[in-house]
Formats: structure tokens, sequence, C-alpha cells
């Protein structure tokens, strides 16, 4: 049967509580089992369910609703969320220690359920307050990026970076910092190819990042990704907003250092004549992120920002899903609502890539097993954690599938290739143009990404008031019952055009996002 991420269960129409204890949820009539929505203790009676729970269990765990026989599957959502390891009782706590992953057959139905898109009337249409570049873009934020070309400038370019701090420029009001980015590799690497081609894809997608006003590319001399190969490959060449230096044809460390803080003061002034105007929302691009999930994350968070998604999109904005892992088990809702059955290939091709090459016989996620910290949120293997991630991308038609860092051409909702490691996949879409970050965690993640603003969406409150300094947004309202999905989503979107016009998130007053630039490494290091 094909699975439905969309329609009732976006709007959670479907979801039942105890009403006489108010501690647990059933989120489809035909799931066997219900959810904790806080700690118990063994013995607790829920009413409405005539069932005991037969030991301690924590909010966002699974109780068997019924008596699940083994080898049966476990339906969370209608969907498949794994099988029982031995016949399962009524009123058990359901874990990854007794709910197996193991493949199933999906039956795909490409394009069955895409629709085209019905924007909001002209009237209605909403902006933000951008920077415009040249070339038509719009960036969310005013930086100047120093980018090295190999590890070995990443000293140079942090160093460069740190020189101007706030007080120095404090008279350039327009300009939100300047920043490094560094990374590990660049040398030692195939010269060729998609490693090479990834990599160049990754630092041009950064250089002429919408978010950036000018940039500094620093290279030592003698790395396989050569400046010139860097520009070459990606039709880009120095200009007044664009310049480079070799630390080897420079005289060394000391001598770039010096250098690269002269360039980057040259470009201060042109870059603070910059201003925000008023822009159509079409110009916003927003990366879609989740880290340190819960079993909260596919009752609050994830579906009320597929909410925002779907209204970012009516607006003729755009929104990109990636963490390809963690799609897997879902996918097939995903190619139902491709605009054409070349998008719906292309994904599936990035999902047996994963599947067929990169993790076979590995103990990595897309294998079953989930972090530590996503099985103590109450999720048993990755059916379960991809049912809660696909939701982050609403309901409207996949428009396109991307490789990693490629530049994002297509408006709507597309999907691009990464790994499901947060700031690895979370470069690859600012590569690609995202100039917003928009992270739901359950556990709480601590991640900034510059130049592009992270914004943080806690699922439960508990978290949003544990980590406050993180959080920026508490979707744990849906849980308290304060808000419905259609609420939240509406709250996130309305937040998206307030980070975006320049409210700060939480990961920027901490300046986290320095470190955080992390290219995917694929191929051989030698």
């Amino acid at each position: 049967e094909l699975i439905d991420l969309s329609g009732d269960i976006l709007k959670m129409k479907k979801i039942k509580t105890d009403k006489e204890n108010a501690k647990v949820i059933i989120l489809n009539e035909i799931d066997n089992i219900v959810i904790a929505l806080e700690n118990m203790n063994a013995g607790q009676y829920l009413k409405q369910f005539a069932l005991k729970i037969d030991a301690p269990i924590l909010s966002g765990q699974k109780i068997a609703k019924i008596d699940i026989s083994e080898n049966s599957p476990i339906y969370k959502y209608g969907t498949i969320i794994g099988f029982a390891d031995s016949n399962i009782l009524k009123g058990q706590v359901l874990t990854n220690s007794n709910v197996i992953f193991k493949e199933f057959i999906r039956e795909h139905d490409y394009c069955a359920k895409y629709q085209p898109t019905r924007f909001v009337n002209a009237s209605s249409e909403r902006s933000f307050m951008g920077f415009k570049r040249d070339d038509g873009r719009v960036g969310t934020r005013n930086y100047i990026a120093v980018v090295s070309t190999v590890n070995c400038s990443a000293t140079v370019v942090h160093e460069i970076a740190a020189y101007f701090t706030n007080e120095k420029l404090k008279n350039y009001s327009n300009i939100d910092g300047v920043a490094a980015f560094s990374h590990s590799t660049g040398c030692g690497m195939e010269l060729s190819g998609e490693p090479m081609n990834l990599l160049h894809r990754t630092l041009g997608g950064y250089i002429n990042h919408p978010n950036v006003a000018s940039s500094l590319v620093v290279g030592l001399g003698c790395e396989r990704c050569q400046v010139g190969g860097l520009f070459q490959s990606q039709g880009i060449a120095e200009t007044n907003k664009l310049r480079t230096l070799v630390m080897q044809e420079n005289g060394g460390t000391t001598a770039t250092i010096k250098a690269g803080i002269k360039c980057i003061e040259g470009m201060l002034e042109e870059a603070n004549k910059i201003e925000r105007i008023a822009t159509p929302l079409s110009s916003l691009m927003v990366g879609l992120q989740c880290g340190g999930s819960d079993a909260f994350s596919s009752l609050s968070a994830n579906p009320a920002l597929g909410k925002a998604v779907d209204i970012l999109v009516a607006h003729g904005g755009t929104a990109i899903l990636s963490e390809t892992p963690e799609i897997y088990g879902v996918e097939n809702s995903l190619t139902a609502r491709a605009i054409n059955s070349n998008v719906a290939e292309k994904l599936m091709n990035r999902v047996n890539w994963w599947k067929d090459i990169y993790s076979v016989g590995r103990d990595v996620q897309i294998n079953g097993t989930v972090s530590p910290g996503n099985q103590k949120g109450g999720l048993a293997n990755i059916l379960e954690k991809s049912l809660g991630s696909a939701m982050k991308g609403g309901t409207t038609g996949l428009m396109e599938v991307y490789n990693y860092a490629e530049k994002v051409d297509k408006k709507g909702f597309v999907f691009m290739d990464t790994p499901g490691f947060d700031p690895v996949s979370a470069t690859g879409q600012i590569a690609g143009g995202a100039n917003l970050i928009a992270f739901t965690t359950g556990r709480g993640s601590c991640f900034g990404a510059k130049p592009t603003p992270s914004i943080k969406l806690a699922t439960n409150s508990n978290l949003y008031e544990r980590m406050n300094e993180d959080m920026d947004i508490n979707c744990g309202a849906v849980i308290d019952g304060e808000k419905n999905i259609e609420e939240m989503g509406k709250e996130i979107f309305e937040e998206f055009i307030s980070f975006a016009s320049g409210k700060k998130t939480k990961s920027e007053v901490l300046n986290l996002g320095r470190h955080e630039f992390a290219p995917w490494q694929i191929g051989i290091t030698g």
C-alpha cells in the first residue's frame, strides 16, 4: 500500500487522547500502538485503551495497543515502522530491542499524488527585507567570505577573519561579519571526477552565495584543488568583489594573513553600501534539516515545518529536503509527488546508490540502526525516523532532485542528495543557494551555519525550556494542546520572514557557524 504522508496526517485529524489521563495519543485508526506523551510508571492503567503498561516508559515511546504476533508489522501513522521480534502483548513497551528492522516491498506509483501548486493571489503576496545581488538573487545576510581551497590554508583564512572583530566592524552596520570557511580536504584526493567536482561545487556555492557580498579565496599553491581549476570549473573570475591569494607566491603564512586583511579592508566600503530592500518571498530558499530527532519530531515540529513549507511554496519560494538516508522507507511517498517520472527516477537512483554501493554490510542508519540519542528519544529504527523526517517537506509537488551542492534553480519543493550528518547536509544545501535553514530537533541540537541563519525548532516544551539559549521556536505547543499543526505552521512561516529580514537566530547570537562548514568527502584519500 502506498504510504501517504500528506492530508490527514499533517493535519493530525486522527489523533485521539486518553481523556482521563491525557498521557497517550494514537495517530491513525489502523495503528497497533499508542504513543506516550510523558514519562509513566509500570502498571499505569490507560482506561480508553483498556491496557496496563508493563514497564516504566519515557515520553515519546510506544505501547502495544493490542497483542502483536511475531513478525507482524508495527504501524505508526498507518505506516510500517518495523516488525515484532516475538509475540508482543497488549500494554508492552516497544523499543528498538523488540521492534526489528527488515526490508519489505514498497509499491511506487510515480506522480500519482502530484498536483500543480496553487499560488497565492498577487494581492496576498508577502515579502521580506533582503540584500539584492547583481545576478538577481537575494541574500538574507551580508557577509564577506574568506574561503580556503585546501586544509593547508585553513589557519590563514581563520586568522584573516578573526582580525575583523565587532569593534573593527562597528562603522559598517550593513555587514553581518567576515566569516572563514576552511575544510579538511583539497589535496591527497582524486584530481578529477566527482570527488573534486563536488568540492568545486561546494566552494563555488559559498564564494558566490547570495548571503555573501564579497569573497577572498586563499590557496597554498601546490594542492590538487587549485584556485585556477576551481575558478575555471565554476565559471568565475577575479574581480574587485572576488580576490585570491596563494601562500607560496605571497611569501608564506604571515605575509598572506597581512595581505588578506588588506584585501578585506578594501572590500568593506562597497559591501556596506548594500542595504536591505523589500523583495518577494520567491527569493527565499529554505534548507530543511532535522537533528537529534525524537518521537515527537513526527508529532509536532516536522509536520508543522511541512505546513510552513506549503505556505512558502504557495508564495513562489523554495524548500530543499535532504538527508537521503533519512527518507529511506518512505521514499515512495515522495516519488508519488514528483512532477514527472524523470524526477522520480532521479530520487530512486540516489536512494539506491546509498543502499547498493555506500552502505551494504556497514553499520549505518540506512541499514536500520539510528543513533543512541534517537533511540532514547523513542525512535526504533530508520523507518520510524524517516517517517518524521519526510514530513518536513510538506505536501506540494516534488519539482527536482539535485546532486550534492548543485545550484538549485527550480522553485517549489525540491530534494538534494546529502548524507544524514547535519553539518555536511546543511553545507550542501547552502552551497546550492539556501539563504535560510530551518532545523527541527527533539534531543537538542546546537548548530549554526554561516553565512546562512539557522532557525531551531524544538519538538517539545521541555527541550525548549531546558535549552532556551539555542532554541528559536517551541513546537511543543502542539504536544501541549495549545496549538494545532496549521497554527504552528503559520507561526513558523511568519518567523521565516522575520529571520530572513534580519532578526538574529539564537545560533547567530551565540556566534555559531564558524566551524560547521563541512563539505562531503567521498572517494579515495591517499
